[in-house]
This record gives C-alpha cells, sequence and structure tokens, in this order.
C-alpha cells in the first residue's frame, strides 16, 4: 500500500509565522508520514505535530536551541515502505551538493534536507535523490512559501510534488 509523506522545513514557528497554513495542517493530517528538516524554532510545533501526524520523522537545524536539539537527531534516518529515507538540516552550498551528499550520507534512497528555503530536486551520481521542500512560512526570495508532498510506494519514491502556500496579503 503506497505511502503518502509531506516534506517540510524551516517552519521557524512562531518566528516567521505564529502556526502552519491550513492546508499545510491539511497535508500533515492526510499523510501517513511527515518529515521536517529542521528549523522549527519552538518546541510547541514539535509537539503539536508529534499529536497529528501518524509517524513523524525529523531532525534539529541551526536555529532550534537545546530543547529541540534534545528531543531530535542532527540526521535522522528511516525506512518507509522498503525506502531508506534521511533527513538533515544542511548540505552546504548547491555547487557540489550531489557529490558530498553521496559521500556524508551513503546507503540512502533520499536525503529531506532544509536550510535554504529554496526547493530542491536533483539526483545525486550514486542515484539518491535529494529533496528540499523550501519554507511553508518563510518564502525569503522566493514568490511563495513551499512544502512537498510525495507518495512511496515499494521502496520507490513514486512522486515528489511541490505545493505553492500563499499566504494572505502577498
Amino acid at each position: 500500500m503506497p505511502r503518502r509523506l509531506v516534506l517540510l522545513a524551516d517552519t521557524h514557528v512562531p518566528q516567521r509565522a505564529r502556526d502552519l497554513p491550513a492546508e499545510v495542517w491539511a497535508a500533515v493530517d492526510a499523510a501517513d508520514v511527515v518529515v521536517h528538516a529542521g528549523d522549527w524554532v519552538s518546541l510547541d510545533l514539535l509537539d503539536a505535530l508529534e499529536a497529528r501526524a501518524a509517524r513523524l520523522v525529523g531532525c534539529y537545524g541551526n536555529n532550534d536551541g537545546p530543547g529541540l536539539r534534545a528531543r531530535l537527531p542532527e540526521v535522522a534516518r528511516v525506512e518507509v515502505d522498503g525506502l531508506r529515507l534521511g533527513v538533515v538540516h544542511e548540505t552546504g552550498p548547491a555547487q557540489g551538493r550531489e557529490q558530498r551528499c553521496d559521500d556524508a550520507h551513503p546507503g540512502l534512497d533520499v536525503l529531506v534536507f532544509g536550510h535554504s528555503h529554496i526547493p530542491w530536486d536533483s539526483v545525486t551520481p550514486r542515484g539518491m535523490r535529494l529533496l528540499n521542500p523550501g519554507s511553508p512560512t518563510d518564502r525569503r526570495r522566493q514568490p511563495t512559501g513551499t512544502y512537498l508532498t510525495a507518495v512511496v510506494a515499494e521502496g520507490v519514491l513514486a512522486e515528489a510534488t511541490l505545493h505553492p502556500v500563499v499566504r494572505p496579503g502577498r
């Protein structure tokens, strides 16, 4: 049975937004697995996602304090329906990212990362898929905030879809 994933990063709640947008919460409620690639900023968001997500996988980011670091790893590794998935906040500059990630994260099929707030979708020389969902709450230089949904079936990432988040007043 295919597994539905929601991929998030750089939510920065409550600094950049008081809460996640309603459409993101709806996606969380519909997902089998929620993945968060760091910069939560608040333990309250971690608690809320743990309460609502069927399964939550996450790591801490550079803006996450001691409370979040005590509860989350720097790198998370899980298996979802046979897919070997990793989650890390930072992967360094765009140039050379694919080779660096191959070297730093062997044995993964997909690596979800954050930090830049810029969506990213590429494949490393070894064949690992690199995905950055951007940020649903802090668009930075992007036209809108973003998050990703994905489907995993029989150990394969069958699809990944980037969703724009248009906030009121923008």
